[in-house]
């Protein structure tokens, strides 16, 4: 399988540094965004502080590429980069979709007329319902595949014009859908290929669609650091999300992981095909996972989602996707499945309702 075409559709941290890193690796990208005025032709990526693998991989891939070694940043151009949906697919071999869970099914009926049906579509965040939305909108022909965990940490530092690679994971895991096992082994292939990492082919869409990570992640620090606050709390700093994590954010965390293995056991997937949270970390106890979570570099300084008002002072910002993304599309899926399955799911339960009641969904 020759696939050196892609479409990254979506302009939000992770299109930026995909697109950059895709382009510097050799491959010819479009990027589809509804603001292509506001990209430069030339992206700048900049990599982690000391890291040699991602200069080392771009350089093998593509020896022509400026890159600036003692600073860690390369500069790339895309392909493309347009809003037409027409022009952006037209000769896509592999279609990435990087936005959020809520933009997913509008997307993929505005993608649908201009599909090859043998072009192989993608999302970045597989966890966000992507697998069940593609379906009903695509049907079971359209070749589907998506990452379990997302292949990188990323943040824009410029809208349009820099990105900042912040770190990636040691192993990708994906599921293909609607392809012979041949090509999904030659698919798994290229993504190894183009993201430099060692890839895992998963069993099925349920081990990418169904995660531990932000779903659980993000929604266990969500509830413990903003359940009690009303509408007047603020506080004097936005509070770091991961570099000043709690030890009830990481009981919260061990407890709704618990539930979800064991909805995990009734579902058609391997066992084995997710690690546990505190296994995940390496971690023994709740104490343990907070001092591994606030340690971790690439979290560091990573904001909790709120907004500052004209006083100085920070309230929550229940519009950001930390909540919309999670309470409005990941953890509702983990939910339902839950009710499918009778399996009795209380404390995910409790964190749903609460985020859905904030983020206004019923």
């Amino acid at each position: 399988m020759e696939r050196k075409r892609l479409c990254v559709c979506g302009g939000g941290a992770l299109g930026h540094v995909i697109s950059a890193f895709l382009s510097a690796r050799g491959y010819e990208v479009t990027v589809l965004t509804r603001k292509p005025n506001m990209w430069a032709a030339t992206l700048r990526l900049h990599l982690p502080a000391d890291d040699t693998r991602s200069l080392l991989t771009i350089q093998l891939a593509c020896p022509e590429t400026d890159i600036d070694s003692a600073v860690s940043e390369v500069d790339v151009r895309p392909q493309l980069i347009t809003d037409s949906y027409q022009t952006a697919l037209a000769t896509a071999d592999v279609v990435l979709l990087c936005l959020p869970g809520l933009a997913i099914r509008k997307t993929l009926e505005q993608m649908k007329p201009w599909l090859n049906p043998h072009t192989m579509v993608g999302c970045v965040f597989a966890s966000s319902g992507f697998f069940f939305e593609a379906q009903e909108v695509l049907g079971n022909q359209q070749p589907l595949w998506g990452f379990q965990r997302v292949p990188f940490i990323a943040r824009v530092a410029a809208y349009g014009h820099e990105a900042n690679l912040l770190g990636y994971r040691p192993q990708l895991r994906i599921a293909v859908e609607n392809v012979d096992s041949q090509e999904k082994e030659a698919f798994r292939g290229l993504i190894e290929q183009a993201f430099a990492t060692p890839t895992v082919l998963l069993n099925n869409y349920l081990e990418a669609s169904i995660t531990n990570s932000n779903p659980l992640l993000h929604t266990a620090r969500l509830y413990t650091l903003f359940s009690n606050w009303t509408a007047e709390t603020t506080a004097d700093h936005n509070i770091l999300f991961y570099g000043e994590w709690t030890d009830a954010a990481s009981e919260l965390l061990i407890a709704m992981d618990r539930e979800l293995f064991q909805l995990i056991a009734r579902l058609p997937v391997s066992p084995t095909y997710l690690t546990p949270i505190l296994d995940y970390y390496e971690s023994e106890n709740a104490e343990q996972l907070t001092r591994k979570i606030c340690s971790i570099p690439s979290f560091r300084n990573i904001l909790s989602p709120m907004r500052q008002l004209e006083d100085g002072r920070w309230a929550a910002d229940y519009t950001d996707r930390y909540f919309t993304e999670e309470f409005g599309c990941s953890l509702p899926r983990i939910a339902q499945l839950a009710r499918q399955y009778d399996v009795e799911v209380p404390t995910i339960d409790k964190v749903l309702e609460w985020g859905r009641r904030v983020i206004g969904v019923r």
